[in-house]
């Protein structure tokens, strides 16, 4: 008996229903991309119960003839690709010919269609596939489809379906997707009766990200462009400030449709590495723009999934643009007065988490106001190199010869930057932890903490001279957990540029040889068994992908301690470090420097 057959007809449609038409938004998304596909200048989404029920998409595009619309629900069937040359240079949203088809096999749907020129339109009627009825019919220039009873013949499938309220949010973003991507189409999204969102359709990225995206978004949005003729990258970035706890603020575009991309993803997270809490999400919304030939959209039947042909230089334009947009754009946050009503308290807007208290409250300790007034003058500091030296392992005999070099290294003279800083004045310190200074019309509140923290990570980051490792007169003993050991024994190479070195003490004991110049020998145990867990146990390959995890954890112990009052000679590099810019967050994301301006102080105190 024969075993293996070919399917029937109405199972196949079925199941390869299943692979384009996931839910009502996969549905949405098809027909829109239908629509734009055919010149479309305006369109109108229209949802009932999710879409669940009912789908109604109606655009102005050129529209079909009966012959085509009929055609048009094969499998297969596309206007948009005629040999086998076309599949290497895909320049249309939709060329798989599969979506009206996967649609219809699943569903009821009634279309209306009417080509440029034509006094008459066709109507067609189809369920499960099957053409119904047929007709000729009066209709503007265009196409109108309407899908009923999504998964009528599936129940399989319709039992995995959310609430309502879920599904219709997927429609919304599959619109916002589409109306982003597409700025010079006007968008209409109706949902049961009431009109969500529209759009302009006026080309404007700026105006639909904020009719799209929300105000707060669009206020702090960061513009960015790069590229050469091969490759161009434009669109906008989200401030620090405008996180998320997840990827759904997001947004990319491929030659006009939207994708996602992990690729993508991770050059843009590099690239706000260090200014954003762990756990945190930039926003964003990117228009890459590259040669067809060199991009494979034919991934996966949904289209959203795309293959570089150089992954390499993807990432590098997205990474250095938004790292260069930032650097030149983030200022430091304000702190936002607003006298309240009852009792006259100040609040402050994005309030930063608290740092652990002392054992002892430390009083407002106030500095003579004339005896640390730093003038308008130039400060020179070095100018870090974007490719800096690669992570590779230095002996101890060589860093022995570079420090006895330090005094006769002085910077070349193209890699110095001048940075002229504000006259300020610093007041004093609060709470043993912020210094608190005055500059033009404002008060400038630093965190010593996050502003010295940063400062090590950078020097170590970029292997400053001023960082380099100090080899102990005596040894130091530290007792750690055996499975930390067995990880610093493991990783030598490792440790060792990360500025340890270290030798087998028996037992759990590790011989302290050396360590990082601006570490205390007391916190070096304890340093050890966190940099242990970010590389795990045993010999961990590519640990040194984690660097700046680990540089992060050094300089936190070796910084500032919040609760300990400080010298002035220890403040003013901290303030001239923030107020030129040079810091502005510390290496887990959180701003060092908040601002209150003058004006708000009198309007707290009913000034003005």
């Amino acid at each position: 008996m024969q075993m293996i057959r070919v399917l029937p007809p109405q199972i196949a449609d079925k199941i390869a229903a299943g692979e384009v038409v996931e839910r009502p938004g996969s549905v949405v998304k098809e027909l829109v991309e239908n629509a734009i596909d055919a010149g479309a200048s305006a369109l109108t989404v229209e949802i009932q119960h999710g879409g669940m029920s009912y789908i109604r998409v109606t655009d102005n595009g050129a529209g079909m003839s009966g012959e085509d619309a009929e055609t048009a629900f094969l499998r297969h069937a596309t206007s948009k690709l005629s040999d086998e040359r076309g599949l290497e240079a895909i320049t249309t949203l939709g060329f798989r010919g599969e979506a009206l088809a996967a649609i219809s096999a699943v569903s009821r749907i009634s279309l209306l269609s009417r080509t440029k020129g034509r006094e008459e339109g066709i109507a067609l009627s189809l369920e499960a596939g099957r053409i119904v009825e047929r007709s000729p019919a009066g209709c503007p220039e265009g196409t109108t489809m309407v899908i009923r009873d999504l998964f009528f013949n599936t129940p399989a499938r319709l039992k995995f379906m959310k609430k309502d309220t879920a599904e219709a949010a997927h429609v919304t973003t599959v619109i916002i997707r589409a109306a982003l991507s597409h700025p010079e189409v006007a968008f209409t999204y109706i949902k049961d009766g009431k009109t969500e969102l529209t759009t302009p359709g006026d080309g404007d990225v700026r105006s639909s990200i904020y009719t799209l995206l929300g105000r707060d978004f669009a206020r702090t949005m960061i513009e960015i462009k790069s590229g050469d003729k091969h490759l161009t990258l434009g669109g906008f970035i989200a401030s620090p400030s405008e996180a998320k706890g997840n990827r759904s603020a997001q947004f990319f575009f491929l030659n006009g449709r939207s994708i996602r991309s992990p690729l993508l993803q991770a050059a843009l997270e590099q690239g706000y590495k260090n200014s954003l809490f762990t756990g945190r999400f930039p926003g964003c919304v990117l228009y890459l723009t590259v040669k067809p030939n060199t991009v494979d959209v034919n991934v996966h039947p949904a289209k959203t999934e795309v293959r570089f042909q150089n992954e390499r230089a993807v990432f590098d334009i997205v990474y250095y643009a938004v790292r260069s947009a930032l650097e030149e754009n983030i200022i430091p946050n304000e702190l936002r007065l607003e006298a309240n009503d009852k009792n006259n308290a100040l609040e402050t807007e994005n309030r930063q988490p608290e740092e652990p208290s002392s054992t002892e409250t430390k009083a407002y300790r106030p500095y003579t106001p004339t005896a640390h007034i730093v003038r308008d003058v130039p400060v020179v500091y070095g100018k870090a190199p974007v490719d800096r030296p690669p992570f590779s392992p230095k002996t101890a005999p060589e860093y022995i010869q570079e420090s006895l070099n330090v005094f006769e290294h002085s910077p070349s003279d193209e890699n110095i930057q001048e940075i002229r800083l504000p006259r300020y004045r610093i007041i004093g310190e609060a709470f043993g932890g912020y210094i608190i200074a005055e500059k033009d019309d404002e008060l400038v509140i630093i965190d010593k903490h996050a502003a010295h923290e940063r400062q090590l990570f950078d020097r170590l980051k970029n292997r400053e001279r001023t960082s380099m490792p100090q080899l102990l007169l005596t040894p130091h003993v530290a007792e750690i957990s055996r499975e930390d050991k067995q990880t610093v024994l493991a990783n030598p190479d490792v440790f060792k540029e990360l500025g340890f070195v270290l030798e087998d003490f028996g037992g759990s004991a590790v011989l302290i040889r050396q360590i990082p110049a601006e570490l205390d020998i007391q916190d070096a145990a304890g340093i050890l068994g966190e940099l242990c867990q970010c590389l795990g146990t045993g010999d961990i390959k590519g640990a040194l992908g984690r660097e700046d995890e680990m540089l992060s954890k050094i300089a936190c112990k070796a910084s500032i301690k919040i609760g300990k009052n400080s010298e002035p000679s220890e403040l003013i590099p901290l303030v001239n470090s923030v107020l030129s810019g040079k810091i502005k967050f510390c290496p887990h994301g959180r701003p060092v420097s908040m601002t209150i301006g003058k004006n708000q102080l009198e309007k707290g105190f009913k000034r003005k």
